[in-house]
């Protein structure tokens, strides 16, 4: 089962001694006991392991936030954590304006969950080889030094290809010429000279090269792409992928290595090309990762079972560790998808070509035959390496329509051999799964459509197809397959892991559950089996947005570990990313530890490689949050520009989120998000009442309440900043609020506000 986090230890005669005193302990000892005790991750619980009491509790709140502001710790809502460790290899960007005779660098990729960013300074000699320079993007070496509090140094390695990215801004032109006004805040104006304009015209956004002129070295900006219409989306996910630092131009090295990669034959491999394997992805899909047969058992001690096989793209035997694709894919960590493009973790040569399962063409695989008793347990799985060929390309919806009656001329053939025995299969593994009870929490995810012009056309919530469901449970399947397979010979993986809900996060469920009459385990150990209850309860009373959206909430968030604490949210002990590695890094780690530990080949993981896990664990962790704060900042922008031109329209939604500031309501057509200051709300005084995650009035007890219908007006949207503002309309029901809850006065709040929790992303589990 998943890890269940251990209760904060006692206070007892086994806490240091001088600590007894009151004395305030060293940064050195509040980093090791927040190492070696996981449950001590607040304040409350620092402050009462080092006998804090009194008069030392300003000093104590004055040290961690030292600590904090010289980023040895960070700080999530009532919890405190050591910032994350750098890895042994890392990208640092050394700052433009950095100090040539004593450089220092920031890693490239870093979030504001992992804290502040660490300063690291370069070990530079007189005789390095790699000799960077301000402004450079590198690969470096990093040491942490021997101390508790890190003190990072680090010796290049390799400059990598610059520009990595452009700086994007909008053409404005006046009196003297035109400038370059930047999308990025935080970025000055600067002059763009006749010559370097390019074709752009006044209101185009454009992305830039900086040059440096004149004896003074004065910063100016020479257009190299016009991206276009400032409103259109193509820009609009542009703004995102500067913003956030997304890598989307392959270096000229990697280019080269991708088109002098060539297919892989039979050699070493197992020939299952009489296997009818299909693929079955969105109609729309270029990559195809995986492939999928089952036929039923003819094993007479299985009576009713069947045998799944799931073959998935040998991504490792063209992307070799150590290589110019392999550097670059680790870079990225993932591909990233916004509804006009995909910035690939591969090249094309790579992604779209050699590695995908395309129909008819001899590919390379890495494949798990799986055998299912007729209940969908799984009795025994075995890898191969095997070269087969696609017997058909299918969409959901094409599979889906010939199981339900309507078979085309492509799958009219495939019916009887291959869909049928399929969906066999699928129902018996949904019967494991009944019985496994992984977490029931179905939201829906509204998919942008876009026209000819790259403009919003539409926006819609895809239909959960059976087709989607059967392959994502055998792709889960085949993912633990592989955890097993690689503990099973003690090889180093990385895992993929969902921890248990934190008491804090349980608290505030238990509570606002409480407000609504629903039950909810009163102890800190919990299993989905639990959330399952509460949802089915809600929606029996008609309560489940409201339920639905605090049980989201209450959840951690999945990433990737060198350590294993189980996946909560799937209810299994032991999970890894197998199935995508065109898409994901670790999937590709996964295949090489296989590979490594099933000796199928000379390319599997590496020793460097195996004592960088958990660095490169935290790295993707990382490149996904980026994915997925770069698509939801994308959907925003794009609804915010779909709606600009309804200002003062009606509309319904859902409020999604209640602070102190005011609300966050979702609309219920688009999907899309916009906030209500609290100083705009009706007539009375409204105080925020947490437990209850609600805004009530004073004299009316009017309430509105996280997941309560209401109707608003549109009233300001800035799709540059993927804002909305919404006055509301509708009234709030009658409550009777808990006595004694503090009053809060309203204030006014920006419009821009981002309070949501919710990911427009795709499925990730």
């Amino acid at each position: 089962m998943a890890r269940i986090k251990k209760p904060n230890p006692k206070i007892g005669p086994n806490r240091p001694r001088q600590f007894l005193t009151g004395e305030l302990p060293s940064r050195e000892a509040i980093l090791d006991v927040m190492a070696k005790e996981p449950g001590i991750d607040g304040k409350r619980d620092l402050a009462k392991h080092f006998g804090i009491k009194g008069d030392m509790r300003t000093p104590f709140k004055v040290l961690l936030k030292e600590m904090e502001g010289d980023g040895l710790i960070a700080r999530r809502r009532k919890q405190i954590r050591p910032v994350a460790a750098l890895p042994a290899v890392t990208v640092l960007d050394i700052p433009g304006d950095a100090d040539p005779e004593v450089m220092h660098a920031f890693p490239a990729n870093w979030t504001e969950e992992d804290g502040e960013k660490p300063r690291v300074t370069l070990n530079l000699k007189p005789d390095d080889r790699v000799v960077p320079a301000p402004g450079d993007r590198i690969l470096a070496r990093i040491h942490p030094g021997d101390g508790a509090v890190p003190v990072y140094t680090a010796r290049p390695m390799k400059i990598l290809d610059k520009p990595r990215r452009g700086q994007i801004g909008i053409v404005r032109m006046d009196n003297e010429g035109a400038r370059l006004v930047p999308v990025d805040r935080k970025q000055k104006e600067m002059r763009i000279q006749q010559g370097d304009l390019g074709d752009a015209r006044d209101g185009d956004l454009v992305e830039v090269e900086v040059k440096m002129t004149g004896r003074l070295m004065i910063p100016r900006a020479r257009v190299v792409t016009v991206i276009g219409n400032p409103n259109s989306e193509g820009a609009v996910s542009m703004i995102a992928i500067h913003a956030l630092d997304i890598p989307y131009r392959f270096p000229k090295a990697v280019l080269d290595e991708a088109e002098a990669t060539r297919e892989i034959d039979l050699k070493g491999r197992e020939d299952w090309r009489d296997i009818t394997l299909i693929t079955i992805d969105p109609p729309d899909a270029k990559d195809h990762d995986d492939a999928v047969h089952a036929q039923p058992d003819d094993d007479k001690a299985n009576p009713g079972g069947h045998i799944v096989t799931v073959a998935i793209a040998d991504v490792a035997a063209y992307v070799r560790p150590g290589t110019a694709l392999d550097r670059e894919a680790y870079l990225r960590g993932n591909s990233v998808y916004f509804p006009d493009r995909v910035v690939p973790m591969l090249p094309e040569r790579i992604s779209n070509e050699l590695g995908s399962l395309k129909e008819g063409a001899n590919k390379a695989s890495l494949a798990v035959r799986m055998v299912f008793d007729a209940n969908g347990r799984k009795l025994r799985h075995s890898f191969h390496r095997v070269l087969f060929r696609s017997a058909a390309k299918l969409s959901y919806q094409q599979a889906q329509a010939a199981m339900d009656g309507n078979p085309d001329d492509k799958t009219g053939p495939l019916l009887e051999a291959v869909l049928k025995p399929l969906w066999r299969a699928y129902e018996a593994m949904v019967r494991a799964r009944t019985a496994r009870s992984p977490l029931d929490l179905d939201l829906p995810e509204r998919k942008i459509i876009l026209d000819d012009k790259g403009m919003v056309a539409n926006i819609r919530i895809p239909e959960r197809l059976e087709a989607m469901r059967l392959i994502e449970e055998m792709m889960i399947a085949a993912n633990v397959a592989a955890a097993e397979t690689l503990e099973k010979h003690h090889t180093p993986l990385l895992y993929r892991v969902h921890d248990t809900p934190s008491p804090e996060k349980l608290l505030a469920l238990r509570e606002f559950l409480g407000s609504l009459d629903l039950p909810f385990n009163q102890t800190d150990t919990v299993r989905p089996q639990d959330f399952n209850r509460v949802l089915a309860k809600a929606r029996d009373s008609g309560k489940v947005e409201q339920v639905s959206e605090m049980v989201l909430r209450s959840q951690a968030q999945a990433e990737y570990s060198a350590e294993n604490y189980g996946h909560f949210g799937l209810n299994l002990d032991r999970y890894a990313h197998f199935t995508s590695p065109i898409r994901r890094y670790a999937d590709l780690i996964v295949h090489r530890a296989l590979i490594t530990a099933l000796k199928l080949g000379d390319d599997g993981l590496s020793d460097s490689e195996i004592s960088k896990l958990q660095g490169i664990a935290q790295h993707i962790s990382s490149t996904e949050r980026r994915a997925m704060a770069a698509e939801r900042e994308t959907s925003d922008r794009l609804l915010a520009q779909f709606l600009a031109g309804q200002i003062g329209a009606r509309f319904e939604g859902r409020i999604s989120g209640v602070t102190r500031s005011g609300l966050f309501v979702r609309l219920t057509e688009t999907g899309a998000d916009g906030f209500i200051p609290a100083s705009t709300i009706g007539a009375d005084y409204y105080r925020y009442v947490e437990e209850q995650q609600a805004m009530i009035g004073d004299r009316k007890n009017e309430m509105l309440r996280l997941g309560d219908s209401v109707s608003v007006r549109l009233l300001e949207a800035a799709p540059v900043a993927g804002a909305l503002r919404f006055e509301l309309l509708s009234e709030g029901s009658r409550g009777n609020p808990s006595s004694g809850k503090r009053s809060v006065k309203r204030p006014s709040a920006s419009y821009g506000s981002k309070g949501r929790s919710h990911s427009h992303g795709k499925r990730r589990k």
